[in-house]
């Protein structure tokens, strides 16, 4: 019903060619496809209609790295394609392209759309382009999207999951296929059947090392007080480092803020934290911006040690969570959305986490992955974007 492949080669079209080659003769009524930033989107888009026809929606879009059954690769050349040819488990696409600075607009039409299409608790996987504009960076937030799809679905429940796409790690750029060609400043979603259901687990990785502190000045994604003093002199001291005259790029793979759902006073969980990676920090100032605008002056936050031993161990005990949830399940596909900063080229982890997923997911579940911005996943009772974390989905037949 749904089948997986990879390719990887310089030639976009050698790449589909092996996927093609993989996949044998199928006739796919939609095509999901993940491809390294090195490939040029219209060319990428115009081998894969070659290969399996033109009128074949395709959905997906750029990735900072690609990650399937046999392997994983973040050389930029990487393809990674799932194929849906039964149209009793095939999603269905609605697709929005808005102006490039009203995210919030650009969710509630999304929403709406996905309101007139989904089933009451459907499974929806949205993805959208990260990369708002390079020079100066900045990131499409991922929470004003979220806030308007909710909005646009009015009383419309669906699980929500999903992704931003990147070119590479470095934060260079970002596109996706929206099921008409290649799109900017847009997002899409598949929305599954009633007959195809979820099973989703949030593999997080970070463990608190403050008190609990309140954000007493922030504008957007910019925190520029914590308690009253400089964030950034903040962090700095309880963490015992320097950062120097950087741009805080080191800082951003060291630490997260993070806030606590539920009971504050509570036992550690790491499933209690919505944590947000800090994008840059400014010495003149004494901000960090965050990877999204959603903290609030008031917010109460801790500053969150980016732990790898945590991470690996948080992966093991997902995965098992997600074997025993599908163990005698029809398991259609496996999904894995990678936070790019996970990868051990930019976390340093010994051990590949990603390998982990592959190796450990159980072998009935097809399995496609890619390295992402942020992730979206239903958290406590609501979908939200996530930093710093793996979003393991495995489709299943109800």
């Amino acid at each position: 019903m749904i089948r997986v492949a990879y390719g990887k080669h310089a030639s976009a079209r050698e790449a589909v060619e092996q996927c093609r080659r993989t996949l044998g003769v199928t006739r796919p009524c939609v095509l999901l496809a993940f491809c390294g930033g090195k490939h040029d989107p219209a060319v990428m888009l115009s081998a894969l209609r070659g290969a399996f026809g033109p009128d074949v929606p395709i959905v997906g879009g750029s990735a900072a790295g690609v990650i399937w059954r046999e392997g994983f690769g973040y050389s930029g050349l990487e393809l990674g394609l799932a194929a849906f040819s039964d149209p009793a488990v095939a999603p269905r696409i609605v697709a929005v392209r808005g102006p490039r600075q009203n995210e919030r607009a650009l969710g509630r039409e999304l929403g709406a759309r996905i309101a007139e299409t989904a089933s009451e608790g459907a499974t929806v996987l949205m993805l959208y382009d990260s990369v708002a504009s390079t020079a100066p960076l900045r990131l499409h937030p991922a929470s004003a999207i979220v806030e308007g799809v909710q909005a646009g679905l009015g009383r419309r429940s669906v699980r929500l999951i999903g992704g931003g796409t990147l070119t590479d790690m470095n934060l260079s750029d970002s596109w996706i296929f929206d099921g008409a060609g290649v799109a900017k400043h847009a997002a899409a979603a598949l929305v599954f059947p009633s007959a195809v259901v979820d099973e989703t687990a949030i593999l997080h990785g970070c463990r608190p090392v403050s008190t609990f502190m309140k954000i007493t000045r922030i504008d957007g994604a910019e925190v520029y007080e914590l308690d009253g003093e400089p964030a950034l002199a903040v962090i700095e001291r309880m963490l015992g480092i320097s950062l120097g005259k950087g741009g805080g790029e080191d800082l951003s793979l060291i630490a997260t803020l993070g806030e606590k759902q539920g009971d504050p006073y509570g036992p550690y969980d790491e499933n209690s934290y919505v944590n947000r990676l800090i994008l840059r920090t400014d010495r003149a100032t004494g901000s960090i911006t965050l990877f999204e605008p959603d903290f609030r002056r008031g917010t109460r936050v801790q500053i969150m040690s980016r732990d790898n031993a945590l991470m690996l161990d948080s992966v093991r005990s997902g995965v098992a969570a997600i074997n025993r949830a599908i163990a005698g399940q029809e398991m259609l596909l496996g999904l894995y959305i990678d936070c790019a900063g996970r990868a051990s080229a930019r976390s340093g982890a010994p051990i590949e986490e990603a390998d982990l997923v592959r190796e450990a997911l159980d072998s009935a579940a097809p399995l496609l992955g890619f390295y992402s911005g942020v992730e979206i996943a239903p958290f406590a009772g609501y979908s939200r974007p996530l930093d710093w974390t793996g979003v393991l989905t495995v489709l299943r037949r109800r």
